[in-house]
């Protein structure tokens, strides 16, 4: 039920359909606009105006002459400082005047890279009928497979204020940036193609980059609202696909209809045993725009290829000679007909391979640079001076986890017990967003009235994980609630919540934010059932502690006392440790750690007293 509830809430949250407007010039302004804001206010979100602005530099490392009518150029490349990619140049010999080019973008092809020969085909094919091919390594492969270029090591890039999203933007950008300067490419016949992860970047690149003259993306994206609606978990794909508010207001629908009136070709596999099946693509990402390219009366410029041979998720031969027919049409040169002698032509990877420095960062190396150079407003010591503060951090705290309270809509009493003096109810809580968390308020029948003192206790191992706690407290006459808000505990033990809550990362709500607001209507519940003033919290784990703070900061007068054992020091041990993003998904959030922590916000819960009686510490090497 839980799964079924956020499906429902993210698929409120998705943009509907982009309206079609009723003039060229109307979309044309508005998508001015989109263009504007996707890039200035989320992928470039905190990243440093220098890094975005920086002209390309790519270090030429080496030159293999194929006398087969074409060169293969070796390049190391700034993504951005401290960071290097490398890519692959296919130059034909013989160029005469101002050639056109296509950047080729890579997918979740595994260590091989650019070298996989679905990729090296292409791009021979392309060099060999005088199309310059960029072949551009992707975060995560090849050169790049290392253990901290995970992909789910993105959203610590978040955590220090930088969009997870500008780092997998700049490194296929400085491609674009590459061919759009270089003296021998024709700025008006620049294409871009590539595969699953490279499709993801085809659309995103091509959309937010007009210089892009057409696009052939291929199984690489859907509406949000097909990948919320399909099953399988492939469909959710890793967290810069769902990047922090980039589907905010807009979706993968209106990265399609930027594209009008450019040329583009979209290509999907019928039988796709990954993701973005083509059937379930088609009606929102094809059918629906196709209106907006025939505003501008350019109806053929937005075509579909449905790949059935081999129909799994590929870029092989059908695919590949549909893409040729494509870029040959739109740059005016004859069509390449077949890959005649092409397989003979493939190189192995140690050949092509361009090694990076040694001390080449990670993303998550990356992050960890970032998060040492913050640099917060001191805690001020004068009274006066921390209450003026503390009232414009909590507005600003408000903002960064996107804070709005819920209402309970239905307390569902789902079962009760007495037994050896305990009484147990246990509720799930359902909010008036759809959403649900769920407890279970024990007392003791001979020590505890209806009016006793009461316990939240949370625990990131879920309510069971709790036990100590609970137990404590009951023998002390209390009143406890072992509580599991949404994400937490045993209505998620056989889900994926971490995928869920990257999606809601990028719909413009923070999982953090949330949670806190679970918690702090669920603690207004506990106050007036049992008549008291405040509740006490005890919390287990960073998680926990991390939202129960929040909660307190927001609202100082709530609890009386939050005891935390296993808890943070400071949000850099997410860094230092590394915690993943899966394993606690809310302390991802943008800008968090850059504007607080641990310490900044237990002073903004005060007056509640906070007290750690256990910290979690990092293994000594």
């Amino acid at each position: 039920m839980a799964e079924f509830q956020i499906r429902q809430y993210l698929i409120a949250g998705t943009a509907p359909l982009p309206k079609v407007p009723a003039t060229p010039q109307e979309w044309t302004s508005a998508a001015a606009r989109l263009r504007h804001h996707l890039l200035d206010n989320v992928v470039y979100h905190g990243w440093p105006k220098e890094w975005v602005v920086s002209a390309p530099k790519f270090e030429e490392a080496g030159v293999i002459e194929t006398g087969d009518g074409y060169r293969i150029h070796k390049f190391r490349y700034d993504v951005v400082p401290g960071f290097e990619s490398s890519a692959l140049l296919y130059e034909p010999d013989h160029l005469h005047g101002k050639a056109p080019a296509v950047l080729n973008l890579a997918g979740h092809d595994g260590p091989l890279g650019y070298g996989y020969e679905f990729k090296q085909k292409r791009c021979i094919s392309y060099a060999r009928h005088g199309i310059l091919a960029l072949n551009l390594e992707w975060i995560g492969f090849g050169e790049l497979a290392k253990k901290w270029n995970d992909h789910f090591f993105a959203p610590h890039l978040d955590l220090v204020g930088a969009n997870e999203i500008g780092l997998f933007y700049l490194e296929m950008r400085r491609g674009l940036d590459y061919l759009y300067n270089s003296p021998t490419v024709d700025r008006n016949r620049i294409g871009v193609t590539g595969l699953s992860g490279g499709g993801w970047q085809t659309i995103v690149l091509s959309s937010l980059d007009e210089r892009v003259r057409a696009a052939n993306p291929v199984a690489g994206f859907s509406s949000l609202r097909s990948r919320v609606e399909a099953k399988e978990y492939g469909d959710m794909g890793d967290p810069e696909q769902s990047a922090t508010d980039f589907l905010q207001g807009s979706d993968y629908p209106y990265l399609v209809a930027l594209l009008a009136p450019r040329p583009a070709l979209l290509t999907y596999n019928s039988e796709d045993d990954c993701c973005f099946r083509a059937n379930l693509v088609r009606p929102r990402i094809y059918d629906a725009i196709q209106p907006f390219f025939k505003l501008f009366g350019k109806s053929d410029s937005l075509s579909w290829h449905e790949n059935s041979d081999p129909g799994n998720h590929n870029y092989q031969l059908d695919n590949r000679l549909a893409d040729y027919r494509f870029f040959t049409q739109q740059f005016g040169l004859p069509a390449i007909e077949n890959e005649d002698g092409v397989a003979a032509q493939v190189k192995t990877y140690s050949e092509l391979v361009t090694p990076l420095p040694k001390d080449n960062l990670t993303v998550l190396e990356l992050a960890r640079k970032l998060g040492k150079e913050i640099t917060r407003i001191p805690i001020p010591a004068d009274p006066s001076a921390k209450a003026a503060w503390a009232g414009s951090a909590r507005s600003q705290l408000k903002d960064i986890v996107r804070y709005k309270p819920v209402e309970i809509q239905q307390t569902w009493s789902v079962a009760m017990t007495k037994h050896r003096g305990l009484q147990s109810t246990s509720y799930l809580f359902q909010m008036n967003n759809g959403l649900s968390a769920s407890g279970i308020w024990l007392r003791s029948i001979f020590q505890s009235s209806d009016t006793a003192p009461v316990t939240i206790v949370l625990n990131d191992g879920g309510k069971e994980a709790g036990a100590d706690a609970v137990f404590q407290r009951f023998s002390q006459g209390e009143q406890v609630v072992a509580l599991d808000l949404m994400f937490m505990g045993a209505a998620w033990k056989d889900e994926h919540p971490f995928l869920f809550a990257q999606m809601l990362d990028g719909l413009g709500d923070r999982p953090i934010g949330m949670e806190a607001a679970q918690l702090v209507r669920i603690a207004r519940w506990a106050e007036e059932r049992a008549e008291v003033s405040k509740v006490r919290l005890e919390v287990g784990g960073m998680r926990n502690q991390a939202v129960a703070l929040v909660a307190a900061s927001l609202e100082p007068d709530l609890f009386s006392d939050i005891v935390v054992r296993d808890g943070l020091h400071s949000l850099s041990y997410v860094l230092d440790m590394p915690v993943g993003f899966d394993q606690a998904p809310e302390l991802f959030c943008l800008d968090l750690y850059k504007d607080f922590d641990i310490d900044s916000l237990e002073a903004l819960a005060s007056p509640a007293m906070v007290q750690t009686t256990h910290y979690l510490e990092l293994p000594q090497n």
